[in-house]
């Protein structure tokens, strides 16, 4: 939503009616006076696009009863998984490792075990990746991960590739909005607006907008058989950009 800030009130009041001296807040070597008329405004906009890259975080955690159990079952683990990731067309240097380690589980369980349990839970193993992929193909990698064997699985990155256009369009769109409010802000004055002498633009945010319920959620898809999850689709979200603008434009 657009908006007319303070500072875009008190340039046009100071210039028109006082003539004396001001400084737009976003514009800093802007001279604000009665022989330098001007309008100064701020106006946010936003623009978005379905998702089409995504990083789906994978992994596993398993125990066994000595340390050798776990290191051998860890390997395996990561042997199947990793393979499983090939076979669907996922490029190596698109499987990115973010954590592992082998060690001693804490005698502090959230449930309680039975003494059997216990001697099969003395150790513990864990390895997580980020795997690079297309928005079409999250579904599918999540769903073979899972079923060779990662079941710590499931967060996903949504993003768009081409970021910067992304960016431009929401700036683009706010300083037309932008330009629209000061023509007529100028038409109430009795003025014409003249050219832009100065914009600017700050940082602009990400959001990613949830899926309001589309579909399977990912704890369902997980718990689901095999056959199930891999005609489970997962639907990318919409990815926006919020662009907000300052821009002063002279007086005719």
């Amino acid at each position: 939503m657009a908006k007319i800030g303070l500072a875009a009130k008190v340039c046009v009041l100071v210039a028109m009616v006082c003539g004396g001296a001001a400084r737009f807040a976003g514009a800093q070597q802007i001279q604000v006076s009665g022989a330098n008329r001007t309008i100064a405004v701020t106006a946010t906009e936003d623009a978005g696009r379905r998702a089409d890259t995504a990083v789906v975080h994978v992994g596993y955690q398993l125990y066994g009863g000595t340390s050798e159990q776990v290191s051998v079952a860890a390997g395996s683990a990561s042997t199947a998984i990793v393979k499983a990731l090939l076979a669907q067309g996922v490029a190596k240097d698109a499987i990115e490792s973010e954590s592992q380690g082998t060690g001693p589980v804490q005698d502090f369980q959230p449930t309680p075990l039975s003494a059997e349990e216990k001697m099969q839970h003395r150790f513990q193993a864990q390895q997580s990746w980020a795997v690079r992929c297309s928005a079409d193909e999250a579904a599918r990698v999540l769903a073979a991960a899972v079923d060779a064997g990662a079941n710590q699985s499931g967060a996903i990155e949504w993003s768009v590739a081409d970021e910067a256009s992304l960016s431009a369009e929401a700036a683009g769109k706010a300083l037309k909005h932008a330009q629209s409010i000061a023509t007529q802000m100028a038409s109430g004055l009795g003025a014409k607006l003249g050219p832009l002498v100065y914009a600017s633009n700050e940082a602009p945010q990400l959001r990613v907008l949830p899926m309001n319920g589309r579909g399977v959620g990912l704890a369902a898809m997980m718990d689901g058989p095999p056959t199930m999850r891999k005609t489970l689709s997962l639907g990318a979200p919409m990815v926006h950009r919020s662009a907000t603008v300052a821009a002063v434009f002279s007086l005719e």
